[in-house]
């Protein structure tokens, strides 16, 4: 994928959710994914935690409730100020920030816990890009924190249907995506620990399925070394 048409995909795709949660406020309904309710399992109690691609704050909003201390990405203004909203009516304490995962994160060294992503990955992100931004987790994480994200895979009942514009991303539907193969989940681990160093040395990736096509995802959990 060429460096012009990356950033037109990105400018449209960024238009396209502003779009999206403007008509559909709270368009993925109150209840936190099934994602979020597993991820909760593999996080430090209470901790820090960043979620990067925040939407309308579903997932950030439970993740609150169940007493973590949450900062809350998203590049969409629109979603995030739906959001802050919610938390507000709740009483909730939360912090938001427009972030394009495409940029550096705007957090210093060893700020977070956690960093939960819900098919944020899986956006229209080149593989250069997605290798960056876990970088940038890896980063922000302190020793011993622990990345969760999804990401629709390329048994996919959409992988290679629509538009293809390289480099695993097709566009459907005017949404675009980047179909994980298990070779780019194992690319993302690289530098998270060795084999055999503890149980999460090697990335665990669970499949699940969301939604009425349904969408094929995977599930994966990779800690930094502490």
């Amino acid at each position: 994928m060429g460096e012009a048409l990356g950033e037109a995909l990105a400018r449209a795709q960024r238009e396209y959710w502003e779009r999206t949660y403007t008509a559909h406020p709270g368009m993925y309904g109150e209840r936190p994914s099934e994602s979020a309710v597993q991820a909760v399992t593999a996080f430090r109690p209470g901790g820090a935690l960043l979620e990067l691609g925040a939407g309308h704050g579903r997932d950030a909003l439970y993740f609150v409730r169940r007493g973590f201390a949450v900062t809350a990405t998203d590049f969409s203004p629109v979603g995030l100020d739906q959001f802050a909203g919610r938390a507000r009516a709740e009483g909730l304490a939360v912090s938001t920030l427009v972030q394009d995962v495409r940029e550096p994160l705007r957090l210093p060294a060893d700020a977070v816990d956690a960093v939960y992503a819900h098919m944020l990955f899986c956006m229209a992100l080149s593989t250069d890009e997605l290798v960056a931004l876990v970088g940038e987790v890896r980063r922000v994480l302190r020793p011993g924190g622990t990345l969760v994200y999804t990401g629709r895979h390329t048994g996919d009942a959409h992988f290679g249907a629509g538009t293809g514009h390289g480099d695993g991303i097709w566009e459907h539907g005017g949404f675009a995506v980047h179909f994980f193969s298990r070779e780019l989940v194992d690319r993302l681990a690289e530098g998270w620990g060795a084999p055999g160093s503890g149980p999460f040395a090697e990335p665990s990736v669970e499949p699940f399925e969301e939604g009425e096509l349904p969408r094929r995802l995977w599930r994966v959990t990779q800690r930094k070394p502490g």
